[in-house]
């Protein structure tokens, strides 16, 4: 009875430990990125973790590419697309192979902690510059953008610049800000106040704010 009672004992430490491995993965960033505090774009970045740094995957959201990861001291979210794992004795990108990887499905709650501290969206300064103000008139036309430009907002991040003003639509973009160019797209985007906006890129006019 000791010796089968021993091996009972033996098989669930192992099952324990192959659940623990795959709770927790390592992998590796392939490029610079940047660690947010959520699964968003939107979400104030808390560090950057430089290409090849080692880092402890969670899990990564469903029907997303976002993944919750410890990396250089920081805890939170970063691409999939920018972190490869070994399978096999070759470096595999994570977001190509979520189903053959068995990466764990997590979710977002809003009381998940970042272990730099609390993140705080940082607010603009007084001496920031100012959005322009709504102009009057028939000639502000807010618009609805298919998904996908969405989608490519997210796959690629900028950073934020803080500007004085409301985020609405009809405001104006200051000249001296960069707005990033959409493929095959007439508007351009920039995130103003950690939101995504589109902006008309002739007359700087924010034309969507996303939520």
């Amino acid at each position: 009875m000791s010796l089968k009672r021993n091996l009972l004992l033996a098989g669930l430490a192992l099952v324990g430990s192959a659940g623990l491995a795959q709770a927790e993965m390592s992998a590796t960033t392939a490029s610079d990125i940047e660690v947010r505090s959520g699964p968003g774009a939107e979400f104030p970045t808390v560090g950057v973790a430089t290409r090849g740094s080692q880092a402890t995957l969670d899990g990564c959201v469903e029907g997303s590419r976002w993944c919750r990861v410890d990396v250089n001291g920081m805890r939170g979210w970063v691409y999939a697309q920018y972190l490869s794992v070994e399978q096999n004795g070759a470096q595999v990108v994570v977001q190509d192979n979520l189903d053959d990887l068995g990466i764990p499905t997590i979710t977002y709650e809003q009381t998940d902690t970042i272990r730099t501290g609390s993140i705080q969206a940082a607010q603009p300064g007084p001496n920031d510059q100012l959005l322009g103000p709504v102009g009057n008139g028939g000639d502000i036309v807010a618009i609805t953008p298919p998904d996908e430009i969405r989608d490519y907002i997210d796959d690629n991040p900028v950073d934020t610049v803080q500007l004085n003003g409301n985020v609405v639509v009809g405001a104006t973009v200051p000249q001296s800000i960069e707005v990033h160019r959409i493929p095959d797209y007439q508007y351009s985007y920039v995130e103003v106040n950690h939101q995504p906006v589109l902006v008309d890129p002739g007359t700087r006019r924010i034309v969507y704010v996303y939520q």
